[in-house]
């Protein structure tokens, strides 16, 4: 049960308002969980839709990020995002025993290099709050330096929602397809 009450349109303030209608009108829908508690502040949600945005299109493949996105939802227990992100995952491609791996919290067997790094890095510097030398040296090399740092930032921001879903008790609706292992 989310911790606040979830903003009507109609009590909304103007600039709210004006937000969900940017958004609704590039997007065709209003993205519920955290985007919830960040209306409150349009200033910051228009920033944290730009961000979202920005890793639809960064240098990571839709795999890399939805795999570092998955072990980051999994290490903070975050079932609201788990729930999208798998959506969000299967779509681009990951497979179901990925998936399956992560929310199990195993290692997932990834043929793909960049991938299995996108896996390391996020689970290390979420799990250890830092990065190996070999994990760092490891994307790196795969990576390079922007990809890298497009790596981090996704990590970075995908904690911020985890955070925020958890702190708000956001939780997905009953009938949400996709569930945290306990």
């Amino acid at each position: 049960m989310t911790r606040f009450e979830i903003l009507e349109r109609d009590d909304m303030n103007p600039a709210q308002q004006q937000l969900c209608e940017e958004i609704e009108a590039r997007d065709g829908r209003l993205r519920g969980g955290p985007y919830w508690a960040y209306i409150r502040n349009p200033a910051f949600m228009r920033l944290n839709d730009d961000m979202s945005r920005n890793f639809q299109s960064c240098s990571l493949t839709g795999r890399e990020r939805q795999i570092a996105v998955l072990a980051v939802v999994r290490h903070w227990n975050a079932d609201y995002p788990w729930a999208v992100q798998v959506r969000a995952s299967l779509a681009v491609g990951v497979e179901q025993a990925v998936i399956d791996a992560i929310n199990a919290r195993q290692r997932p067997g990834l043929a793909d290099p960049g991938e299995q790094a996108a896996y390391d890095l996020a689970r290390e510097l979420v799990a250890d709050k830092g990065v190996s030398d070999a994990t760092y040296a490891a994307a790196q090399a795969l990576f390079g330096l922007e990809k890298l740092v497009d790596a981090v930032a996704a990590i970075g921001f995908f904690s911020m929602v985890c955070c925020t879903a958890n702190a708000f008790d956001i939780t997905p609706p009953d009938d949400a397809p996709a569930r945290l292992a306990d």
